[in-house]
Parts: structure tokens; C-alpha cells; sequence
């Protein structure tokens, strides 16, 4: 350091100097010494002799041109002579802070080929040029006095030529003005082996690999200044210890990354090959009309995906897919209904679908229109392989608890207390069943049919009791009719023949269908003699008004006729053909005629 506080390094001028921010650089340019002049102002506060020769004043007593005597010194050297100034410029270059100072003369390099001219010029002029170098500080820092020009031109020292004073990477920045002077640190010499003196390779510094921005906003690295090398053993360290941070960090992320795409490719894989399967692939399935014999129950309202896993389950197709496909490739296929199934154990898909469209498969009871409660008994004792009266016997014993409404409890007379309510439809009927189940399925049926017919409010507008009597009157109706347009005739016969006023039978039915119902039969010629003596309440030649209850199971066209009868004043109808044509007349004597009509073709 100088006597000023001043290292012969390439340090700007600190703000404490007394010539920091002075006018050279408004008006008149101040004289930047040669890096080597500069050296030997430096030694020349630890002994070496003043250029000046008077305390350091330039233009008091100067004798001799001091560019004239240094340049004498120069040529004086022996050839050996080291200098040290260069000694010490080898040594910085051993560092990678060398780069650092290259940097900082490439920065520079723009001003330099500015104002090189006018330094030239100056050193020509004898530095007294308007504009240049003309004027020279004193080497009293304390003063801040300027030194008066030379007075004569000062010997060139280099023979009369303008080298390039910044031409070398090893030169001394040129100056800078006050504005622009920088403060770089000073660098830091590593004393160590050559051998440790080595350049790392640079690593990856993006902020993904690195988890954060290793740079700042002057595109610096963090740990380091502008203009500051990484020369020391503890800067080494900090180093490398951020370098296996960042080793760690792209480890972390790299197995993040390689997860991910793992995940994804797995999980494209994994519906690609669903996709495969559902569209191309062949789903499991049996081979053959499999072997034995079982018997499967298929609910109201099943879907093919519905009845595969039925059938799956009680070994008849190996998987649902192989099912609803064989289902789909049928033309028929999606009109298999609800019912019981006699089927096969191991079969193909296609095959019990084929056999499930079979009726002779269909182990389903089938209750028809019209058909009374003891044609259905006997047809699930022959279903479920029981004795004949089986049923009967259990369904006039359990007849409250099978779920009548309560309604349809309590009536006097009643044949049977589950007339009316085993609604026509189809059930499945397993064998080995209990025939209180199957009768429990029809029961509930008939409620969930009644119920959407409001019978309460219907019956008080047909003059009617209650919803027993409507239901009395829809089996009538279905016993009696042949056709669907024959129910609504028949329905405003019985009306009109319940009425008070009615002259024509007053009050009485006179149907058939009740004392073939009261005897068993369906008989379509009764004698006169047995409609009159036979005195059991559903005989509706003696008895006014309606049965004691329904006669059959109406259907759901008996009970819309029931409820929307016509309004045309018929009163009487005979089967004129005696099975399917029913005629319809208003008066006594129409329904002679009709009757006339019916005894010739019955007589033939």
C-alpha cells in the first residue's frame, strides 16, 4: 500500500481521495500514469527517489524529464532482471481470478479506443494540449494542489513512437470517470500446489435442477461478486459444498421426474389394455349346452348386465361380458323377460341365451285374465310338486297375513278372501318353493295396481261402498265380456241394473258367471229351476245387488272399464253365438229377441 492508502492494483479511486470526483474529467483530463510508473510511485514511498525532486511538486525544480530517466533505467537493466511487477502478474494468472481482471479490461476496452487518441496526443503535445492530458496533480494528496505544465517537451521514451498503453491483457485498466468507478475487490491469492489449482466442471443451474434461482438479478452467482474469483481454499469449500447441494437436488428431482412418467406410462398402459380387452378382446366363456339341470329367478326390470351376474353366479355362464355380448349379437336377445329359468350348468353364453328365449325353459306361472283363485292353486301345486288342495288349503288359512289390504278383510259370505287379489301376471315359481311366497308376490302386485287407481274416490262416484265393490264389480265384468269394447257395455249394465229406480230387473244381476262361480264351472246354459231355488248369496238371480265378493282376477282392461263405463242406457246382453259375440239391448223386448237369437244357434 501507498502512503495514501492506495495498492498498485487496479483498485478505482476511493471517494476519500482528494482528487475522487475531481474537474479532470469535466474540463481537462487528469494524466493516468503507466502501470509501471505507477509501480514506482508505489516504491517510491518505501525509499524510492522522487522524479520531482522537490517534495513530490512537479514544476518546482525539476531537472530532467522523469520519462527520460525511466527509460534509461529500462536499457540500464541487465538482461536477468525479473521485474516484479510481472512476478506478480505470472502469479495472479494462476488463479482463476485472472479471468476476472480479463473481463474487467474487455469492459473497458470501448472507452479506451474512445480516448486513446487524445492520450496520445497529449504525450506528443508535451502535455499541454486544451483538452488532454495538460495538467498534473502533485504527489501531495493533502493539498489537492495541481502541478503547472512542463515547461519544455519532455523526452519520449519510447522513441518517438504511441504504443497502445492498454493493449496488453496485463495492463491497467484505463481510468474511468468518477461516475463510472467501480470498487472491485481486491483479488485473493491462492498459495497452494499448482497441482490443487484446478476448474470444476460447470454443472447444471437451471432452477428446476438446482430447487431455486441460482443467480441474481445481475446474472451473478450468489456466492460470488462481479470481478471476484474463487482462488481460496474456503471459497473451495463453500463451493463444493453447494455443488453437492445441487448434486443432491438434481437426484431429488430427476427421481421425481422418472416417477411421474413411471405413473403416467402405467396408467396409459393400464386403461390402453381395458380398452383393448372391451373392444377387441374375447371375454371368458364356457363351451357347449353344458350338463344338469338348474333353476334361476331373473327380477322385473333386470338388465343384461343383471342377468349375467344371475347366471354367473349359479354356474350357468362364465363371465358377465361373454353374456351381454351373446345377448347383444341375438336379435331376440333383449326380450327375455322377468321369471324362473330352467337352465344348464357350464353353458355357453350364446346357448343360454337361445335356451332362456325357449318358452319350454321358462319355469315361470302365468296367471291369465279372468282366471279364478282355484285354477292358480292348482297350477302351483303342480309347479312346485306338492299335493293337489295344497295350496288352497294354505292360502284360505294365511289369507290376513299374505298382505291384503286391510280393506279386503272382513266381509261375510266370501268364497275366498284372495279372490280377486292373485292379479293376472307372471311369476317365477321355482320348484321347491313355498307356495305362501308365490301367492305373497300376487298379492302384491294386485296392491301395487290398485293403488294407482284411486279406488276410494272411484267408488263414491259409481254410487259404490268402497273399493271391495269396485273390484267385485271389474271381475264381473272380465267374467262376463269377451272383448276389451265389450267391458265398457258391460260395465254401465251392471250400473244401471244397481240403481234404485231400474223397472227392468229391479236391482238384480242375473249373471251367469256368479253361480258358475258358486258351483265351480263355466256353463253357458243354466236351467231356470236352479236359478231359482239355489239360494247361496252369489246366486244373482235370487240376490240383489252384488256378489259377496269378486268372482275372478280382473285385468288391467276390466278394471279401466270398470272405472270409465259407456252412458249409453244398455241393460241387457246375451252371447248370441254362445262363446265370443255378446250383443247388447236397452229394453225387455230387445233382449227377447237376443235371446230367440241365442237358442237358434245353440239348438243347431
Amino acid at each position: 500500500m501507498t502512503e495514501y492508502g492506495r495498492s498498485p492494483g487496479s483498485e478505482p479511486w476511493h471517494p476519500g481521495d482528494p482528487l475522487y470526483g475531481d474537474q479532470g474529467w469535466e474540463g481537462q483530463q487528469q494524466h493516468y500514469p503507466h502501470p509501471q510508473q505507477a509501480n514506482q510511485y508505489d516504491q517510491g514511498a518505501h525509499g524510492y527517489q522522487d522524479p520531482y525532486g522537490q517534495g513530490g511538486q512537479a514544476g518546482q525544480g525539476y531537472e530532467a524529464d522523469p520519462y527520460q530517466q525511466h527509460a534509461q533505467q529500462y536499457q540500464q537493466q541487465p538482461q536477468g532482471y525479473a521485474d516484479p511487477q510481472q512476478q506478480y502478474q505470472q502469479q495472479a494468472q494462476q488463479h482463476a481470478a485472472q479471468q476476472q481482471y480479463q473481463q474487467s479490461y474487455e469492459q473497458q476496452q470501448a472507452y479506451e479506443q474512445q480516448h486513446q487518441q487524445q492520450y496520445a496526443t497529449g504525450y506528443e503535445g508535451g502535455y499541454d494540449t486544451p483538452g488532454h492530458l495538460g495538467q498534473q496533480y502533485d504527489g501531495n494528496w493533502e493539498t489537492g494542489q495541481a502541478a503547472m505544465p512542463y515547461a519544455g517537451t519532455p523526452a519520449d521514451p519510447y522513441g518517438g513512437q504511441n504504443p497502445d498503453l492498454y493493449g496488453t491483457p496485463e495492463a491497467y485498466p484505463p481510468p474511468q470517470p468518477p461516475g463510472r468507478r467501480q470498487h472491485p475487490p481486491e483479488p485473493v491469492i491462492d498459495w497452494a500446489p499448482e497441482e490443487e489449482v484446478h476448474q470444476e466442471p460447470e454443472e447444471e443451474k437451471h432452477p428446476f435442477f438446482t430447487g431455486g434461482d441460482d443467480q441474481d438479478d445481475d446474472g451473478y452467482e450468489d456466492d460470488e461478486e462481479p470481478g471476484r474469483g474463487r482462488g481460496s481454499r474456503g471459497g473451495d469449500r463453500e463451493r463444493r459444498s453447494k455443488e453437492t447441494k445441487r448434486k443432491g437436488k438434481n437426484g431429488a428431482a430427476c427421481l421425481v421426474v422418472a416417477l411421474v412418467l413411471a405413473g403416467c406410462v402405467g396408467g396409459v398402459g393400464y386403461f390402453g389394455y381395458q380398452f383393448w380387452q372391451g373392444q377387441f378382446g374375447a371375454a371368458e366363456d364356457y363351451a357347449g349346452t353344458g350338463t344338469g339341470e338348474v333353476q334361476v329367478e331373473i327380477p322385473k326390470g333386470a338388465l343384461g348386465s343383471d342377468i349375467g351376474n344371475i347366471l354367473k353366479k349359479e354356474g350357468v355362464v362364465k363371465s358377465v361380458d361373454a353374456f351381454v355380448s351373446a345377448q347383444g349379437r341375438n336379435p331376440k336377445g333383449l326380450s327375455i323377460q322377468d321369471g324362473v329359468y330352467t337352465l344348464k350348468r357350464e353353458m355357453s353364453a350364446e346357448s343360454a341365451v337361445e335356451l332362456m328365449l325357449t318358452p319350454a325353459s321358462q319355469a315361470n306361472l302365468t296367471i291369465p285374465e279372468g282366471k279364478r283363485n282355484v285354477w292358480v292353486y292348482d297350477k302351483l301345486d303342480q309347479r312346485l310338486g306338492l299335493k293337489p288342495g295344497t295350496t288352497k288349503e294354505i292360502a284360505l288359512e294365511k289369507a290376513d297375513s299374505l298382505g291384503l289390504p286391510d280393506w279386503a278383510k272382513g266381509h261375510e259370505d266370501v268364497k275366498d278372501p284372495l279372490e280377486g287379489f292373485l292379479f293376472p301376471a307372471r311369476y317365477p315359481v321355482a320348484k321347491g318353493g313355498k307356495p305362501e311366497d308365490a301367492l305373497r308376490k300376487m298379492v302384491s302386485r294386485a296392491n301395487q295396481e290398485y293403488a294407482k287407481l284411486d279406488l276410494e274416490a272411484k267408488a263414491k262416484e259409481h254410487g259404490l261402498k268402497g273399493p271391495w265393490e269396485l273390484v267385485t264389480v271389474a271381475s264381473l265384468v272380465q267374467a262376463e265380456g269377451k272383448t276389451p269394447d265389450d267391458f265398457r257395455k258391460m260395465a254401465e249394465v251392471v250400473y244401471n241394473r244397481l240403481q234404485p229406480d231400474n223397472r227392468e230387473t229391479y236391482q238384480l244381476l242375473q249373471f251367469d258367471s256368479t253361480l258358475n262361480y258358486l258351483k265351480g264351472q263355466s256353463e253357458i246354459k243354466i236351467s231356470e229351476q236352479e236359478t231359482r231355488t239355489n239360494t247361496d248369496p252369489y246366486n244373482t238371480y235370487k240376490h240383489k245387488g252384488l256378489p259377496p265378493g269378486p268372482i275372478s282376477n280382473p285385468g288391467n282392461d276390466a278394471l279401466a272399464s270398470m272405472l270409465a263405463p259407456t252412458n249409453d242406457g244398455w241393460i241387457y246382453f246375451v252371447a248370441t253365438d254362445g262363446m265370443n259375440k255378446t250383443e247388447f239391448a236397452k229394453t225387455h223386448a230387445e233382449f227377447l229377441k237376443l235371446k230367440d237369437k241365442f237358442n237358434a244357434t245353440t239348438n243347431q
